[in-house]
């Protein structure tokens, strides 16, 4: 599990005015928070880490190796910045993840029997809508 502080500590954040409800205090107030982390430069993370974390979201990184996010779903900065690296966490946490292996398994034999018997009706009911002999 990665260390909130830490990883709060090597990102970069920048607000600006949030979109949508919220009024006169959308006029006036910074609350949608975007989160910069550099992949690349992290301490947090080891080569091989970097590597599959870049990989994994390649389609979420920027050219320049920055994983990028927003959040203004809160009328809060505060809690708008929370989401935003809770969000990060869970993303990179996620991308870290190794699956398993799949271990390959024969058919049993009923199952191949019935495939083969839905295979045969098939057959038939087809064969069955041919030219009428008259």
């Amino acid at each position: 599990m990665i260390d909130s502080t830490a990883f709060e500590n090597e990102c970069s954040f920048r607000t600006s005015r949030s979109s949508g409800k919220g009024g006169q205090n959308v006029n006036k107030t910074e609350t949608k928070v975007g989160l910069w982390f550099d992949v690349a430069a992290s301490a947090l993370f080891t080569d091989k880490e970097k590597e599959r974390i870049l990989l994994c979201l390649a389609s979420g990184i920027t050219d320049d190796g920055y994983l990028q996010l927003t959040c203004d779903e809160q009328r809060s900065q505060f809690q708008n910045k929370q989401l935003a690296v809770e969000r990060a966490l869970g993303i990179l946490e996620k991308a870290l993840v190794v699956p398993e292996p799949r271990k390959r398994t024969k058919p049993s034999k009923v199952s191949v029997e019935k495939r083969l018997e839905e295979k045969r009706r098939k057959s038939l009911r087809k064969n069955e809508r041919g030219k009428l002999d008259i």
